[in-house]
């Protein structure tokens, strides 16, 4: 069976993504391409085919894959950063990324905004919220949501632009749906305080069609696109 070509495989997606926002009568979501541990050919092959957001882990991927890429390609990609920041990382990061979705303390607010080029547009910031309380898991707690907003609104540098989550991987993705209600409320509120906000990043290949009829309106989607990830 031959391989779907990139274009084969962004059309499905995109199909799917529709049909589940109009089974749940939502408006359709934003496609973010994980293009983690993939080579920048295959970004470069999805990019022909029409796709503009791509989502990396790593910091020192990302550059090195904007590096390698053409510049007349790259410069019309929007990159987003999805993966935990560690603070010493902040510079590379406000220079590289368009988005940081995994915002979850203040160090990483102020740390962004010392290091993002005046002479830049303002870096786009998600909220990373571990809405479940999960141990060891990145992402503030929903209680600490509206400090760390006003922390982000308050930088120039820095346009807040609501929440990201990853839920519990429950094998049965309906067994996410409470997280992702969850989520939808707390951005809702956010967004009732802080009018620019417009972003609510949830939902993954598995999960995404939940996450959709639960009000995502960005959906972070990898294998589908790309294939199985290149083993190391």
């Amino acid at each position: 069976m031959t391989d779907p070509s990139p274009a084969a495989r962004l059309q499905e997606v995109h199909a799917r993504i529709r049909a589940a926002a109009e089974a749940a009568g939502r408006p359709c979501p934003r496609l973010l391409a994980v293009s983690k541990v993939q080579p920048a050919e295959a970004v470069a092959a999805l990019a022909a085919a029409g796709q503009r957001a791509f989502g990396e882990n790593y910091v020192q991927e990302a550059a090195a894959k904007r590096q390698a890429l053409d510049p007349s390609v790259d410069a019309a990609l929007e990159w987003h950063l999805i993966g935990h920041l560690q603070s010493n990382k902040a510079a590379v990061a406000a220079r590289v990324f368009d988005w940081v979705h995994s915002i979850d303390r203040a160090s990483v607010v102020t740390a962004l905004a010392a290091r993002r080029d005046p002479a830049a547009a303002p870096l786009n910031v998600l909220l990373q919220v571990n809405v479940e309380g999960e141990e060891g898991k990145a992402g503030c707690r929903p209680d600490e949501v509206e400090a760390l907003a006003a922390a982000v609104a308050a930088q120039p540098r820095l346009a807040l632009r609501g929440l990201m989550a990853i839920p519990v991987p429950h094998p049965d993705p309906e067994q996410r749906r409470p997280a992702f209600q969850a989520m939808k409320r707390l951005f809702d509120a956010l967004a009732a305080r802080h009018p620019q906000v417009d972003t609510l990043s949830m939902g993954m290949s598995d999960d995404f069609a939940v996450a959709i009829s639960e009000g995502a309106t960005l959906v972070r989607i990898g294998t589908a696109l790309f294939g199985p990830r290149p083993r190391p």
